[in-house]
């Protein structure tokens, strides 16, 4: 038996799951991690915190995350309170539940291509309609083209990528806020990397008290170097809340993943203390690919998508037989590549030019 001799929902037939090639090379830059791994210092409390609660593992976790709800307000600010936060096994799983409350048979969701794939994904996976809009060449939303496009199709969902993946692209306020104003239903704010966006570039979350529908969600696995953790988090009016805790599982995120998370809080200043390396290492990485006559992304995340290349590929499989790791993704004849490390920025320079 396969997967096509099995019952499986007739919208499900002929796709394949979401993933990144995992692969065990010197190098890999291909999934937006950051690159710096927790000091000794943080996986002693972490162990220690752990720990403390080891003893209590017989017994169900805080169903709500009450705690790690008000500590990620207070990290947000904006005026942010436990109510207006919410916290699941992933941002993935935040937009999940989002669709699973405000989606669904009959309803669509739209979102601006290229971006995040698997926004299109778990649409599908919860029954919803996906409709395309697209970026302009620059990988920017034209806000008239935009709104025009929300008026035309009306979705009960709204997707906006702010910085953009796997484009790196971030959107001004003011076409987050003509879509907001535009749009009927819900619009969710993807904001995975705003914590890499050069100085000055603000957040949606200004928006949130003059849009009671609209959704920050962000991550603790980029900017936090915390991606096995797996946490990811909204900001959004109280109501929106509540929404969510009708489609959420209980005891949906452990003792262990909550205790983790509240751990790298109290160690904010350290983990975030590599996002400013990360940020030259990406600028300086995109003024060396224009040098060499490629076609490069604005980016404000901690990847560069570049290109173009007729069969990418053959480029892809050079960096991997140089060990080095990045993804074929996005656009036709584009590349992404995750920032990591001077050594490992330095091995993929080698690499490329030994490609090209």
């Amino acid at each position: 038996m396969n997967l096509d001799d099995l019952p499986i929902r007739d919208d499900l037939r002929g796709k394949t799951p979401y993933g990144a090639p995992q692969i065990d090379v010197p190098v890999r830059l291909n999934t937006n991690e950051n690159p710096h791994p927790p000091s000794p210092a943080l996986v002693a409390d972490l162990a220690r915190a752990i720990g403390e609660q080891a003893g209590e593992l017989n017994r169900y976790p805080d169903r709500d995350a009450v705690e790690l709800r008000a500590e990620l307000a207070a990290y947000l600010g904006h005026g942010l309170t436990t109510e207006q936060v919410w916290a699941a096994n992933g941002s993935n799983e935040v937009l999940q539940q989002i669709l699973q409350a405000f989606g669904g048979h009959g309803r669509t969701a739209m979102g601006f291509e290229p971006s995040y794939s698997m926004h299109p994904i778990i649409t599908s996976g919860t029954s919803t309609e996906w409709v395309r809009a697209s970026r302009e060449d620059d990988f920017s939303i034209d806000p008239g083209k935009a709104v025009a496009a929300v008026e035309e199709h009306r979705p009960d969902i709204v997707f906006i990528t702010s910085p953009n993946n796997p484009t790196g692209t971030a959107q001004p306020l003011a076409t987050i806020e003509a879509i907001a104003s535009a749009a009927p239903g819900i619009v969710v704010v993807d904001e995975a990397y705003a914590e890499f966006a050069r100085e000055g570039t603000p957040s949606a979350l200004t928006l949130l008290p003059a849009h009671p529908r609209m959704i920050v969600t962000r991550t603790m696995s980029k900017a936090f170097a915390m991606a096995g953790t797996r946490v990811g988090y909204l900001a959004a009016h109280p109501a929106v809340v509540q929404a969510l805790l009708l489609v959420r599982l209980p005891y949906h995120l452990s003792t262990l993943t909550q205790t983790a998370a509240r751990v790298a809080l109290r160690h904010q200043e350290e983990l975030l203390g590599s996002v400013d390396e990360l940020r030259r290492e990406r600028d300086a990485t995109v003024t060396w690919l224009r040098s060499k006559g490629l076609a490069v992304a604005d980016s404000d995340a901690n990847f560069v998508l570049f290109g173009r290349f007729p069969e990418r590929r053959t480029v892809w499989e050079g960096m991997l037989e140089r060990g080095v790791l990045i993804r074929e993704v996005g656009p036709p004849e584009w590349l992404r590549v995750s920032i990591g490390t001077s050594e490992e920025m330095a091995a993929f320079r080698a690499a490329l030019e030994g490609v090209l």
